[in-house]
């Protein structure tokens, strides 16, 4: 059964500038709660097909009916931060993240594997 949830994402041809240049990151693009409209962070533009997201609050209200897998994000980034600390002692910085993620076996690339694979498509 195809998803008919709403996308999370602003609508860039309404708002051309919206993609923020955050670096090493790349472009990223702001998303919105789907129930209430609040600023939620940002997603990368490049890749993306579709985000789905829920504040705590509208979560805590209306957040059962989406039927989907629920990791909050302060809880995938516990799992990394415990990771890194596990394998390396410490929390790595952004260079050193970012050097990992380019080795597809690293522990770094296998937890953003995992994420990602509980990450609901537009489609699916």
């Amino acid at each position: 059964m195809p998803s008919v949830l709403p996308d999370s994402r602003t609508r860039l041809i309404a708002t051309p500038h919206a993609a923020v240049n955050m670096g090493l990151a790349g472009f990223q693009v702001p998303i919105f709660c789907a129930s209430c409209g609040a600023p939620g962070g940002h997603v990368p533009e490049e890749n993306m097909t579709f985000v789905f997201w829920l504040c705590t609050p509208c979560f805590q209200a209306h957040g059962e009916i989406t039927n989907t897998m629920v990791m909050p994000d302060e809880v995938f980034w516990e799992e990394v931060k415990q990771a890194q600390l596990a394998k390396y002692g410490r929390a790595l910085n952004a260079e050193e993240t970012e050097r990992s993620l380019a080795d597809p076996e690293s522990l770094e690339s296998r937890l953003a594997r995992s994420r990602a694979a509980l990450t609901p498509h537009a489609g699916d």
